[in-house]
């Protein structure tokens, strides 16, 4: 495994069991960096996500704080949280996200406000914020978690995908400006991943999580939060920085027919 030993690391959406961005918090914990953990969700869930990542013997200082990202201002407060907390930030982990599926013609502007909001303001604002940072540093890297739904349709998915779409585009933009300052930014479209709502949803009705793996998985299988979490992990500590800019779709082949 890649040592992330002295690095700082922003990692929103941290608190959800089960999910993509407890999954890098913690594999980030156990790569040796310090973590910022980050979720609009309570103390509680933090605080378990905070022991889980203690866990990990070479783990450096664990630290969470509550901010909802949909909140205008609140993804530059907490990057500068960050920095006063840990004193520098190596790696934000832009990966806070919300769902709403509706048939197209019955979302409300409610919808996509809040969608709008956290899938894409509060990765383009946390993602400024953290600059003067990076740049004083000599440098850093920004991942954002974007999804195979921001490059391929689905139904009921129009808003959501809107906004992963865009989040690549914004990923494609950054690094096209900021490359050239040692800033290192990519993202990563996972597909069906195990996390809680997919666990329920294949709970709830086996028969249809079969057939969706069949119809669409050549893996034959949905992927794993911590596959996920490898990937980021690589992309955090990856001396191959001639890689830029790319959005690298982890979905099993969702995407490839």
């Amino acid at each position: 495994m890649s040592s992330m030993k002295d690095l700082v690391s922003i990692v929103t959406g941290a608190s959800t069991p089960n999910g993509i961005g407890n999954a890098i918090a913690k594999r980030f914990a156990e790569a040796g960096a310090s973590v910022f953990l980050v979720a609009e969700g309570t103390t509680a869930q933090l605080e378990l996500a905070r022991q889980e990542c203690m866990k990990y013997p070479g783990a450096g200082r664990i630290e969470y704080g509550v901010f909802d990202l949909a909140e205008p201002g609140a993804a530059e407060r907490m990057v500068e949280e960050g920095r006063k907390r840990f004193g520098r930030i190596d790696v934000l982990v832009n990966n806070a996200g919300i769902r709403s599926y509706q048939k197209f013609g019955d979302f409300s502007r409610a919808d996509f406000e809040k969608s709008v909001a956290v899938n894409l303001a509060a990765p383009f604002f946390a993602s400024q914020a953290v600059l003067p940072v990076m740049r004083g540093q000599g440098g850093g890297r920004i991942i954002n978690i974007a999804s195979q739904l921001g490059r391929v349709t689905f139904e009921k998915r129009a808003l959501y995908g809107l906004t992963k779409a865009a989040l690549i585009h914004l990923t494609k933009s950054m690094a096209l400006e900021l490359g050239k300052e040692g800033i290192v930014v990519n993202s990563i479209s996972p597909g069906p991943v195990k996390t809680q709502p997919v666990l329920d949803r294949m709970q709830a009705d086996p028969a249809d999580a079969q057939r969706r793996i069949d119809s669409y998985m050549p893996a034959g299988r949905f992927g794993e939060p911590a596959e996920i979490a490898d990937l980021a992990l690589y992309l955090a500590t990856t001396k191959a920085t001639f890689l830029q800019g790319e959005d690298i779709c982890i979905d099993g082949g969702y995407t490839i027919h």
